[in-house]
């Protein structure tokens, strides 16, 4: 195999996105041989565009068809751990779109169907790793500059979004059609950095705000404490509600902090310890003397393409994957764990009751209104 055939399922927003990286050359290992979305004015974009690949209106029929090594699922939520393990029983190396699903007892069994196929490769979309800032904070974190992290903050409120957003779509901010909100749409790419660079905490306090911003019934206002088993603490704010916003990830540790704004990455690097410097110092407000160092990163993002790229190349030739698939249960748990804590009004632990998160989800969904489908899509470019 010198190319990976690549079947596009859901050619909406996202998936549109892709296939034009892919026809730009941004993917020289990939050519998309198949395509599927169930709007009609979708599927003539792909025969325009996509004018090789076979066109068809299900997922399920594009899996079956034998037309193509893996496929990119680009589709609502719910349906990413269905198709996927589809995918993998006819043979099909997969990539899903974040998030790996809508609760984790669904991503669980995604999990096991693509354990019972080591021969293919599982890939998730999370293509905030590959920005340098992130990558370079976690090489950081990882060779124990920052000290023992003692507390996080994330102020995260620049995915704004109109009401014509929400109302493009009629799956779109409905419990039964999208299964939660900003937690669920543009924040997991966030929850996976945090459990990236600090590991999952231990304890949620969240409170989440369902339409406080838009005419729609899912959350777009969180704030979350959080706590970790090393005993350091977090705060995680969101919304879609705020404009111009702030992208704004601190975290300190023993020997200094770290913050990430802006497209930087500044270290104020202590000189001694702050556990140290504490039982030492004799005097009784003097910080230990510090360094402010602007950190060098290769200054490259290359997001989405680099993430295929990699599929492609882990698929070719074994080479690493940006993020195994089995990694998106992770910021998924800390997503049900702050709707749950919402939804009870308290404090949960981590791993959560996954049963009593999908019984409260699935009473939200029956009362989840429904709407008509505009049939509208919305160039992705320079949201993320």
């Amino acid at each position: 195999m010198e190319k990976v055939r690549l079947g596009i399922i859901g050619v909406g927003n996202m998936g549109t996105g892709h296939a034009e990286n892919i026809l730009a050359g941004l993917c020289p290992e990939i050519v998309i041989t198949a395509a599927a979305d169930r709007r009609e004015s979708r599927r003539e974009w792909a025969e325009k565009h996509l004018p090789e690949a076979k066109i068809f209106h299900e997922g399920a029929d594009l899996i079956a068809a034998g037309v193509c090594d893996a496929v990119l699922i680009a589709v609502p939520h719910y349906q990413h751990p269905t198709l996927a393990m589809d995918a993998f029983r006819h043979g099909l190396h997969v990539m899903v779109e974040k998030p790996a699903g809508v609760y984790t007892l669904q991503v669980r069994e995604t999990m096991a169907e693509a354990d019972r196929h080591p021969e293919l490769t599982f890939g998730m979309m999370f293509n905030q790793r590959t920005n340098c800032i992130y990558r370079k904070l976690k090489e950081m974190i990882d060779g124990g500059e920052l000290g023992q992290i003692k507390r996080m903050s994330w102020l995260i409120t620049d995915w704004y979004r109109t009401q014509f957003y929400y109302d493009s779509e009629a799956w779109r901010a409905t419990w039964a059609g999208e299964g939660g909100g900003v937690l669920l749409n543009q924040c997991p790419h966030q929850l996976d950095l945090l459990q990236w660079l600090c590991g999952l905490p231990v304890k949620v306090h969240a409170h989440c705000h369902e339409g406080k911003w838009h005419d729609i019934e899912v959350e777009d206002d969180v704030t979350a404490y959080l706590e970790f088993e090393n005993g350091a603490t977090g705060v995680f704010v969101t919304t879609t509600g705020d404009a111009p916003g702030t992208n704004r990830l601190e975290i300190s540790g023993t020997r200094g902090k770290a913050v990430c704004e802006g497209d930087a990455l500044t270290f104020w690097r202590n000189e001694t310890d702050e556990r140290e410097w504490c039982v030492t110092c004799k005097e009784g407000f003097k910080k230990p003397a510090y360094e402010k160092i602007a950190v060098e990163t290769d200054g490259l993002n290359p997001q989405h393409p680099a993430v295929l790229n990699a599929f492609a190349a882990h698929i070719l030739r074994g080479e690493p994957l940006v993020a195994d698939g089995r990694e998106g249960i992770r910021g998924l748990m800390l997503s049900n764990a702050m709707h749950l804590s919402a939804w009870l009004g308290k404090e949960v632990t981590l791993p959560i009751d996954e049963q009593l998160f999908y019984d409260l989800l699935m009473e939200k969904c029956k009362t989840s209104r429904h709407k008509e489908d505009r049939d509208v899509t919305i160039s992705t470019e320079g949201s993320y």
